[in-house]
């Protein structure tokens, strides 16, 4: 049975679904005031690596992808660059998709941006109003975390700490990870010199990061989530502000498991621009790496895991997914055209593959243990049939995988 470890609550769990084995899904995705790097793209491709192994095991997945293009960033970012919100994020998006694919990820069934999602955000924040738990200042409006019982449970964030004098914090993001203790912003009232503005009930104004995500998921989700996946870094304020919005204004829970991913430092180093250290799926390539290398580089490592590239490592990644690649293709040419015949090889392949993937999709133990059993086989003791029913189960993981083949 597979058991994935959810934040909340931070152990180990059995996944079951509702009904049906339908399990919804929903990520978050890449904010595209810039480009989308290699740190990026662990988070999604460990979003990835479940989507594909729920399929595996026999769930109906839907899944949507948050796509943040309207935030402060993405405003500054503009102006900078002399061009409009929507140019630049139609840029980086198309690149998203474009490296999406390069890495051989599925493409969400919904992406929606948050400036498709005005109405949503609108429809929210004015039913926060109307409970009293948004209310106006200044133009912005803001919520009130004192208001909702239980804020702060994902994080598991003492509100004994929270402070008796009122204050608002009015920028979508913060850097670092420390808590804001005060009311969050939920609506940017506009000002003349603003372009990202939308003519509402709510005056001319756009809607923050926080209250993005449950207006995407209300948009195309209804009831409770069976997952909600993410960065490390969303699990201080990002999340439990999501959480708090759509439980304020809806019956039931956001999400029955949530799911985060740790951060890719680059040789013991956080990315980032003032360290020059931020790394593209290019660069890597002109650096003489495959893309299913770096696909494999950034899943081999467990996704709740810290991982850490290096050219060292990752050429070490390669050669090891060389060293697999080789031992298959020589039993794909013993196969040749053979009808597929079962075995105890192919089955046990098929069985170290789950035990470790319903282990919280640990993914390079599997890899391990497939690539030990693969050198115990003399491939020139094989029948043509039992290698091809081998190729058979080793295609069936490596739709998984997205490496072997």
């Amino acid at each position: 049975m597979l058991r994935l470890f959810n934040t909340f609550g931070r152990k180990l769990e059995p996944f079951s679904t509702a009904a049906n084995k339908r399990a919804a899904i929903f990520t978050c995705g890449p904010s595209v005031y810039q480009r989308a790097h290699i740190g990026n793209f662990r988070t999604f491709l460990f979003e990835d690596i479940l989507v594909r192994y729920l399929e595996y095991s026999g769930y109906n997945v839907e899944r949507g992808m948050a796509v943040t293009d309207i935030e402060d960033k993405a405003i500054r970012e503009a102006e900078k660059n002399r061009t409009t919100v929507k140019e630049l994020t139609d840029r980086n998006i198309a690149q998203f998709i474009k490296e999406l694919k390069l890495l051989k990820m599925k493409v969400p069934h919904y992406m929606p941006r948050a400036s498709e999602c005005v109405d949503e955000s609108v429809s929210i924040i004015k039913k926060l109003v109307e409970k009293k738990i948004a209310y106006s200042h200044a133009g912005n409006i803001y919520f009130d975390p004192m208001k909702v019982r239980g804020f702060g449970k994902l994080f598991g964030l003492d509100m004994s700490k929270w402070p008796k004098k009122k204050r608002r914090f009015h920028k979508d993001t913060y850097p670092g990870i420390q808590w804001n203790y005060g009311d969050f912003i939920l609506w940017h009232g506009c000002e003349i010199s603003e372009k990202a503005c939308w003519n509402t009930d709510l005056g001319e104004g756009r809607p923050s990061w926080n209250v993005q995500d449950p207006s995407m998921v209300l948009r195309h989700f209804r009831g409770t989530l069976s997952i909600f996946c993410g960065g490390i870094d969303n699990l201080f304020r990002h999340h439990d502000y999501s959480l708090a919005i759509l439980e304020s204004v809806k019956p039931y829970p956001m999400a029955r498991c949530w799911m985060h991913g740790a951060h890719l430092f680059v040789d013991g180093h956080k990315m980032s621009k003032s360290k020059g250290n931020i790394l593209y799926t290019d660069t890597l390539i002109k650096k003489g790496c495959r893309a299913e290398e770096i696909r494999f580089f950034l899943l081999y490592g467990h996704y709740r895991k810290r991982l850490n590239y290096s050219d060292k490592a990752m050429k070490a990644a390669a050669q090891r997914l060389r060293d697999f690649r080789d031992l298959v293709e020589a039993i794909g040419i013993k196969a040749g055209s053979a009808r597929p015949a079962a075995s105890h090889l192919s089955d046990s392949l098929r069985t170290a593959f789950v035990f470790f993937m319903d282990n919280d999709m640990s993914v390079k133990p599997a890899f391990d243990a497939m690539l030990d059993l693969l050198k115990k086989i003399d491939a020139l003791l094989l029948t043509a049939p039992q290698a091809a029913g081998i190729i058979r189960t080793l295609k069936k993981i490596d739709q998984v995988m997205q490496v072997i083949f």
